[in-house]
């Protein structure tokens, strides 16, 4: 399996002068909250958490609330201008990318990047008689190419706890 992330084909969400244009079509509510948003989100390739857009955004305009960063990026899901995303790391994220692709996480500085992969078999769920598989979504863990050239160290490692019971495992066996 060959995973590229230069590869990666952008279906981005529209530029925040075109999402204001939406929401007064579809009549919602148009403040400058929810502009600062779309403007926040506009090609931010970082797949945010709502707290981490909040932070931003009460730096940028104080008294804006939780509550509005969470049905903003809401309804923006709904209208298919970015994909919510669960990495199994706790927060959820935001994906302002709609094209096709997968994530990598960096288990040393914790930054999630888009993949593409460029050859792989088609996964199919075998053993999962009488359940409807709607959705399929891949996660590769493992170092950035930053964090492999030095450039980043931690002496943390954010990886899944799967993959930390098996290098318990190992040094326990060895």
């Amino acid at each position: 399996m060959q995973i590229s992330a230069g590869l990666v084909i952008l279906f981005e969400m529209r530029s925040p002068t075109e999402l204001a244009q939406v929401f007064r079509e579809k009549q919602l509510r148009l403040t400058p909250q929810r502009q600062l948003l779309f403007n926040l989100l506009h090609d931010n390739n970082s797949h945010p958490t709502a707290e981490s857009l909040f932070e931003t955004a009460s730096k940028q305009m104080p008294g804006i609330s939780l509550r509005t960063i969470y049905q903003t990026l809401g309804e923006l899901a709904d209208m298919g201008e970015l994909q919510l995303v669960d990495l199994g790391n706790g927060a959820m994220r935001f994906d302002p990318n709609m094209g096709e692709h997968q994530h990598f996480v960096c288990g040393s500085c914790g930054a999630i990047h888009d993949v593409d992969i460029t050859s792989a078999p088609k996964l199919r769920a075998g053993s999962a008689e009488g359940f409807a598989v709607e959705e399929v979504g891949v996660v590769f863990h493992g170092r950035c190419n930053r964090c492999n050239q030095g450039e980043q160290k931690s002496h943390h490692s954010k990886r899944s706890p799967g993959f930390q019971a098996k290098k318990i495992k190992q040094v326990k066996t060895n």
